[in-house]
């Protein structure tokens, strides 16, 4: 009774947190996210003032709900990666996968909310950390797969260039959404564009952080 309980509370407190990001969401999009206050979001809620800002301690982590899957994305990548498979292949195959899935990790969340993120300063600053924190864990994750000691700069290196990849990407999906393209349109497009950036990275970092072959 005391597990299933415990489940019961958790699963509550997940769709009180969804419901107060959904209505902050609608309100950001339909007014800008400035100015928006969290007194509207807590009476479009239906909650205490104090229940938003207890589950957010910030109002842009209210619209930009997806940033523990975008910050851990490629540092997974990195960890999951095939045997005899390289970090530039395994990053290269899970960014195909978010392309062919529309996933709003890889910059896809329709005009509305990009343009939202494109007219905030404040959510487009925060957009911007969320990327280097991205860059951090992926280098962590490269030296971990490398046994890289703390003082080897080439994790964070190869991280940086791969960081930096990923980044231009994404802001190639965001200006093509602002642009008009559908999704299917930018898919295409963006294949093209990633094909050629990772084949550029190819020559330097086709063999690092090699998985061991299986057997």
């Amino acid at each position: 009774m005391g597990a299933e309980t415990t489940g019961l509370r958790e699963a509550k407190k997940q769709e009180t947190r969804q419901l107060i990001s959904d209505h902050a969401t609608r309100l950001f999009m339909a007014q800008g996210f400035e100015d928006t206050t969290i007194a509207e979001i807590a009476a479009a809620a239906r909650v205490a003032k104090k229940t938003v800002t207890n589950y957010f301690a910030r109002k842009e982590d209210m619209a930009l709900d997806h940033q523990e899957a975008f910050v851990t994305a490629p540092a997974r990548a990195v960890a999951d990666r095939r045997p005899g498979e390289s970090a530039l292949a395994a990053l290269r195959r899970a960014f195909d996968a978010d392309l062919e899935r529309r996933s709003p990790v890889a910059g896809f969340a329709g005009p509305r909310f990009t343009r939202m993120i494109a007219d905030s300063p404040t959510l487009t600053a925060r957009l911007r950390d969320l990327h280097d924190q991205r860059e951090d864990a992926l280098a962590r994750a490269l030296a971990e797969a490398t046994g890289a000691g703390p003082d080897d700069i080439t994790p964070a290196a190869v991280a940086a260039q791969l960081g930096a990849a990923h980044r231009l990407l994404f802001r190639r999906i965001q200006d093509l959404t602002l642009a008009g393209a559908t999704d299917d349109a930018i898919a295409r497009a963006v294949a093209e564009d990633a094909r050629r950036v990772f084949a550029l990275l190819e020559p330097a970092l086709g063999d690092y952080a090699t998985a061991p072959a299986a057997g």
